[in-house]
Order: structure tokens, then C-alpha cells, then sequence
């Protein structure tokens, strides 16, 4: 399949999955109802469920998943590791601390977006660490071990904050967040959100043609014209953007950033500037079938939808390590 064809084939599935996200849920309110809403004829009931709960949940899928799809693929392309994703420099633990510390201190509860707001702050003090760590060394492996550094730091001060957390309650509601969840997110959600990712994605994306250098090495890339500090820099720039506002609104969601590189990579060549958009697609049709996956299997109390992504995710990173050990046999 060449590039264009499949590029199509992911929009129209984002496309047909951000329907079924608009059209799926506990209420009565289906296809049917979508199209009287489309045509100006469905009633207020219909109108508030679709507008107010369904489409933050479906513009949120679009945007976190299509930013951890991007995020995985740039982070495995500069990395030259398949096993590398977003969460690998920091920002998501970091990110998941500021939002529990609101949750932690009441400030959550003050007005609804301090919650983000924490996310996004903690998120931007993880990058700043992870530069500080990084110094100017260039080296992939410096920038892997900062990352290691600040997301074990920032997820013992997470697991401190859960184990003095004020009641029970407290701590069931930092439980719950971190589970990662689209639920109960509004328009005012996806107006914060959505600024930071994109710009984020939009530096991402810069990084396509010193990534297809970096597969000939880093010698060759320098002789090629590709600045290692400056890579460097826009690379941590645009993840910490993009998954900090992420992680921000909707928690830790795993895997995403990992699985859809790898799915789509021998699909385009094995060429990791290919791989940019189509892994932003994949993300993002990823994670609205699994929020579809979420409504439809709820009953009751609600299945969160980190832990449906990391059902999908976690067989996949054992059948890695399984043809890793047969290719090394």
C-alpha cells in the first residue's frame, strides 16, 4: 500500500470512529438521533448529549490519541528504539503529578479546569528538569536517562501524595485519574488542550527529514546538515507540549504511543518521516475505539480507558519481546 493510500484509509476510519463516538453511549441517542441533530431537528435532551458529553469525548480521542501516535513515532525515530514512547522523558509522570497535586491539595475542586492547569504546570517543570539533567550533550542516551530520572521522581512524589492523601476518597479520586478517563470532560477542556497539542504536533512534525538522516547515523545526519542540539530540543519541546496538555486532561493513557508506530511502521517503508502523520492517525483512531470499546462494556461505574488501552497494549509489548527472543535465537 503506497503512502497516499494509506493515509486515506486512516482518515476515513478517524472519520467513520469519530461518528460512532458521537452516536454511541448509555442514553438513547443514536444514528437516528445524530442525523435529526445534523439537520436541526433533534430536541434539546438530544442536543445537550450530543454537543455537551459525546463531542469533548470524541475531540479529545482525536486530539490525545493523534499526539501520542506522533509523539511514539518521532521519540522511536531519534531514539533508534522500538520500545521507546512518550511517557520516556518525563513529561507524562510529571504531568500526572501537577494534576494530582490539585487533586491532592482541594485546588481541583476550586474551579473546574485547576486540575489541567496542574497538569500542564507540572508537565512544563519535567521538560525544564529533563533539559537542566541533559546539559548540552546531544546523545540519545543522555537524554533517555534524564527522562528515566524525572518520571521515577516525579512517580514517587505521585505515590507520596496517594499515600498521605487527606481520606480515602482523596485518594479513590487520584486513583481514578490516573487511570486515565475521557469522562465527564467538557468544550472548556478541549479549548485548553487543544492549543498545546497542536502546537506541539506542529514542531513534531518539523522533525521528519533529520529523522530520515539519523537513520544513516549521526555522523552522516551532521554531514547532512542536521543540528543534534536543535533536534534535541524541538523533539522534548514539542512531546512535553503535546503529551503535558494530554495527560493534563485526561490522565495517563498508556501504550498508544507505542503499539501504532510499530503497526504502521512496515507500511510505509520503514521510513521514519513517513511514519510522522500516519502514526497521528492511528493514534487517534486507536483511541476513539477504545472509548467506544469503554461506553459500550460500561455498566454501572465506568471502565476507564487507560486500563482498555493497556488491555490492547500490553499482549502486543509481549508478542515484541517474543519475536525479539526468536530473532536473537
Amino acid at each position: 500500500m503506497n503512502r497516499a493510500a494509506l493515509t486515506a484509509l486512516l482518515v476515513i476510519t478517524v472519520a467513520v470512529l469519530f461518528v460512532a463516538s458521537l452516536a454511541v453511549g448509555p442514553a438513547a441517542v443514536g444514528i437516528e438521533s445524530l442525523g435529526k441533530f445534523l439537520t436541526g431537528r433533534a430536541g434539546e435532551a438530544e442536543r445537550i448529549i450530543i454537543v455537551e458529553v459525546r463531542l469533548p469525548r470524541a475531540l479529545l480521542a482525536v486530539l490525545i490519541g493523534g499526539a501520542l501516535g506522533l509523539a511514539g513515532a518521532v521519540l522511536q525515530g531519534y531514539l533508534r528504539n522500538p520500545l521507546a514512547e512518550p511517557g520516556l522523558i518525563g513529561v507524562s509522570a510529571s504531568g500526572a503529578f501537577g494534576a494530582v497535586l490539585t487533586l491532592y491539595t482541594g485546588i481541583a475542586s476550586a474551579f473546574a479546569l485547576a486540575l489541567p492547569l496542574g497538569g500542564i504546570l507540572g508537565a512544563a517543570m519535567g521538560v525544564v528538569a529533563v533539559q537542566i539533567l541533559a546539559g548540552r550533550d546531544t546523545s540519545a542516551f543522555t537524554l533517555i536517562l534524564s527522562g528515566i530520572a524525572v518520571t521515577s521522581f516525579a512517580g514517587a512524589l505521585t505515590a507520596l501524595a496517594l499515600n498521605l492523601a487527606p481520606s480515602p476518597f482523596a485518594a479513590l479520586e487520584i486513583v481514578f485519574w490516573m487511570m486515565g478517563s475521557l469522562a465527564d470532560r467538557s468544550l472548556d477542556h478541549v479549548a485548553l488542550a487543544a492549543p498545546f497539542i497542536a502546537l506541539g504536533a506542529g514542531i513534531l512534525l518539523t522533525t521528519g527529514r533529520a529523522l530520515d538522516a539519523l537513520t544513516l547515523g549521526e555522523d552522516t545526519a551532521a554531514t547532512l546538515g542536521v543540528d543534534g542540539t536543535s533536534l534535541r530540543r524541538r523533539i522534548i519541546a514539542g512531546t512535553a507540549l503535546a503529551i503535558g496538555a494530554a495527560t493534563a486532561v485526561a490522565g495517563a493513557i498508556g501504550f498508544v504511543g507505542l503499539v501504532v508506530p510499530h503497526l504502521l511502521r512496515p507500511l510505509t517503508g520503514h521510513r521514519p518521516a513517513a511514519l510522522l502523520v500516519t502514526s497521528a492517525l492511528g493514534g487517534a483512531a486507536l483511541t476513539l475505539a477504545a472509548d467506544i470499546i469503554v461506553r459500550v462494556l460500561s455498566a454501572g461505574a465506568e471502565i476507564k480507558l487507560g486500563v482498555v488501552t493497556a488491555l490492547i497494549g500490553a499482549p502486543f509489548f509481549l508478542w515484541l519481546v517474543l519475536s525479539a527472543r526468536r530473532r536473537l535465537a
